[in-house]
């Protein structure tokens, strides 16, 4: 089938490539790389009606910019798709945006990274089921085997991405704590081995624990060519709030959370009126600032 892909980085080049390795015509814009459309009116009227337009920039204002400007371009029966890490509640606003003017709108989570061009990406996908019908070819293409399901109406897939990613903060927290441990022990324990041994049979083979594997590869056995600095993209405290909201305990998540604040400190405040105080009632001594 024919596709307008908008948004050409690491995520949305490799799956242009994907796509047309399995025979599917794609259009292409990015005003930051070399594309077939100079912009987005241009990319319309590459397509044929009734056309697919898939998103696949940051979430936030591009996102938000991108879609109006599409809701102003595109006409009755073309489907949008949100590609990124949006916020549900955003999905599920803008599908209403895109019905009132006869535009059909699909939200997907998408995971995979910069590995799903050679394995393909896993597709959780929200939206009306004629909507979905239109751009199921493309993502039947994306995923692997089993690796696709329309999971719900409009907001469901990035809802379901978002868990998704919420997940992934408590299992890499994980691995970040056991290694620590190791790595802290009184045994000469070779890291990358074990992470190597752990990938078969054990109950905490992963494709994460692979990724750690060949990250000691590349990063030095112990870590040392990078700086234990971790970002968060946002689906992690969306996840916590939404638990909130629905009172479901999700202590793992907000603990895995909570490390990657603490993982940017160059110096916990805390952590100095902790010392403080200790020093204050009990005497204890504090370590004077370098």
């Amino acid at each position: 089938m024919q596709l307008g892909m908008i948004g050409l980085g690491r995520m949305g080049g490799n799956m242009t490539k994907r796509l047309e390795e399995h025979g599917h015509e794609v259009k292409t814009y990015d005003p930051k790389v070399e594309s077939t459309a100079g912009t987005l009116e241009e990319l319309r009227d590459q397509l044929d009606v009734p056309r697919s337009f898939w998103m696949m920039v940051p979430a936030g204002k591009i996102t938000e910019d991108t879609f109006q400007t599409l809701l102003g371009l595109a006409s009755e029966g073309d489907v949008v798709v949100d590609g990124g890490n949006s916020n549900f509640h955003d999905s599920q606003r803008r599908y209403a945006d895109a019905k009132s003017r006869g535009i059909r709108f699909v939200d997907a989570g998408v995971s995979g990274g910069i590995w799903g061009l050679e394995v393909g990406y896993c597709l959780m996908v929200g939206g009306d089921d004629d909507a979905v019908a239109q751009v199921e070819p493309v993502f039947r293409a994306l995923a692997p085997e089993d690796g696709y399901a329309h999971v719900g109406g409009a907001g469901a897939g990035h809802f379901v991405k978002m868990v998704h990613n919420g997940i992934e903060y408590g299992l890499m927290q994980a691995y970040a704590e056991g290694f620590e441990v190791m790595k802290s022990s009184e045994f000469d324990l070779d890291l990358h081995e074990i992470a190597g041994i752990w990938r078969y049979g054990s109950v905490v083979r992963s494709w994460l624990l692979e990724l750690l594997h060949a990250a000691f590869e590349v990063e030095g056995p112990q870590l040392e060519k990078i700086r234990g600095y971790v970002e968060d993209s946002g689906e992690g405290r969306w996840t916590i709030h939404e638990a909130m909201a629905e009172d479901v305990p999700v202590p793992v998540i907000t603990a895995a959370l909570f490390a990657r604040f603490a993982s940017r400190q160059d110096e916990s405040f805390a952590a100095k009126v902790n010392a403080a105080l200790r020093n204050q009632f009990g005497g204890h001594a504090v370590l004077p600032e370098s």
